[in-house]
């Protein structure tokens, strides 16, 4: 096991590790359960005080917003419409409330718990951040946490994705951010059938 470091969190470069998390493996050991994890295939960048998009827009510091705050390499976890625990990964200095909000992950490991958690089959992708969450037994109990913990982590196992298998385009769900809207800070692998025959 060699988790990233921390300070690989604090690049001030948010969209570029937006990009870079592509092909990084997440894994959880929450609650006592064995290990499980994947590659990551979708996420998309929060800029804080001057994105429209952000719950830290204009520097607001909320109870929830707080987490953002921390310097980067904690686990900022919300709640969304009550239902679904979102996970994001603070990330730049403290004090600048930058996020990237983990979208979608290719299953590798522990599809058994994952499938236990949810109740139903594991599919081969699993392509939303609430049905990401609560496959890895990620909820809000861990908003704040670090990432080089015991209970959620990423490691580089140097899978590099190449840029031609990249796309970057807006976010979902955020029309309300006006012009914001539209900013190509979400990124997502054109094809997952390239992480089939990934090393582990």
């Amino acid at each position: 096991m060699s988790k990233i470091p921390i300070n690989y969190y604090r690049s001030p470069d948010t969209l570029k590790l937006a990009r870079d998390l592509l092909g990084k493996f997440i894994f959880t050991q929450t609650r006592n359960k064995n290990i499980c994890g994947g590659i990551i295939t979708e996420t998309e960048a929060y800029l804080g005080a001057s994105d429209k998009a952000s719950h830290a827009w204009g520097n607001r510091k909320t109870q929830r917003t707080q987490t953002m705050f921390l310097a980067g390499g904690a686990a900022y976890i919300y709640l969304c419409y009550g239902i679904h625990h979102l996970f994001n990964i603070v990330t730049n200095i403290k004090d600048v409330p930058h996020a990237i909000l983990i979208r979608g992950v290719f299953p590798v490991l522990g599809k058994e718990i994952m499938e236990e958690r949810t109740g139903k089959k594991i599919p081969i992708h699993l392509d939303g951040p609430g049905k990401l969450a609560k496959a890895l037994g990620i909820h809000t109990d861990y908003n704040g946490e670090s990432l080089i913990g015991n209970n959620i982590w990423l490691e580089d196992k140097t899978l590099n994705i190449a840029d031609s298998h990249i796309l970057a385009g807006p976010r979902i769900g955020v029309e309300y951010a006006a012009e914001d809207a539209k900013l190509p800070y979400r990124f997502l692998l054109k094809d997952i059938s390239i992480l089939k025959n990934a090393k582990f």
